[in-house]
């Protein structure tokens, strides 16, 4: 079966179970989550296996998010907890409005209210930069053992780093995977989306996401990002801490790529051993230019 079908079958399972239709549901991304549009403006979120409790802390603080008056995608009010289909989490939540997507300066606000607000009782714990790098780089099958070393040399130098930061803004609420993917706009709000890595961490954590696109991509316009920092009121990049983060995030996405690389090495292996090659001083100075991965 294709993923779609195996998705499809899930997510027929769990309306099955709540009563709600699956008549007519359209996919909206089918990836290491899925979406589908259902009847009546819901959404079924379909995560990973094993994914529970992360299913359910998003459901937790977009609930909490909504007291606080932050704009922020709604889960259906009558299912408060994930369903488990097949060791599958699935979530129901509200459709939004016709939007478009975000651009960086539509998430700063959204991140500077996020980060102001008390940290509320849920157990939604400490960030882990490095989770799941240590298994994706042994799992990376393109790699030659000298790079898969290079990589995992890189690895702990980054946690001992992390270890030793600078001070910076106060530990906060963090949206945890905070680019412009996560907001969309309709003609009267703009929404905070997928709370997956949502945890108790540094605000430049969140605020690196966009210095990232900017200053490695280059996907962020030197106007956008000028907006984005009045946005919020401060400039990552000046922090003494910074380098730490961007290294950590360019490790993170170059993993990425080469978990995309080892599934389908036809589309994604050029793509992620350029990462690679930059990230070991092979391709100038930054920005590098990389390509989107999905």
């Amino acid at each position: 079966m294709s993923s779609v079908e195996v998705s499809r079958s899930l997510l027929l399972k769990a309306c099955v179970a709540v009563g709600l239709s699956e008549t007519g549901a359209e996919p909206i991304r089918i990836g290491e989550n899925a979406l589908w549009r259902l009847p009546h403006g819901i959404v079924a979120r379909i995560s990973r296996p094993g994914q529970s409790v992360a299913a359910g802390r998003e459901l937790a603080v977009a609930r909490w998010l909504r007291d606080c008056g932050v704009p922020a995608v709604r889960p259906l009010d009558h299912l408060r907890e994930p369903l488990d289909v097949d060791g599958s989490p699935v979530t129901f939540w509200h459709e939004l409005p016709p939007h478009r997507p975000g651009t960086a300066a539509d998430i700063a606000p959204l991140l500077r209210r996020l980060h102001e607000l008390p940290v509320p009782a849920l157990p939604l714990g400490s960030l882990d930069p490095f989770v799941r790098l240590a298994a994706r780089i042994d799992g990376a099958v393109t790699l030659e053992d000298t790079q898969r070393q290079w990589l995992r040399d890189r690895l702990a130098d980054l946690q001992a780093e992390w270890l030793s930061l600078p001070p910076g803004l106060a530990a906060s609420v963090i949206h945890g995977d905070a680019w412009r993917g996560n907001v969309a706009v309709t003609a009267t709000t703009t929404y905070l989306l997928d709370f997956e890595r949502t945890s108790l961490g540094p605000p430049e954590w969140d605020l690196t996401a966009t210095a990232v696109g900017y200053g490695t991509f280059g996907t962020v316009s030197d106007s956008e990002y000028t907006a984005y920092c009045e946005a919020y009121g401060a400039d990552v990049m000046t922090w003494a801490g910074y380098a730490v983060l961007r290294d950590v995030r360019e490790l993170r996405v170059t993993c990425f790529a080469l978990q995309h690389a080892a599934a389908d090495p036809a589309r994604h292996r050029t793509e992620a051993h350029y990462r690679l090659a930059c990230l070991k001083g092979e391709h100038g100075p930054r920005p590098w230019g990389w390509s989107a991965v999905s």
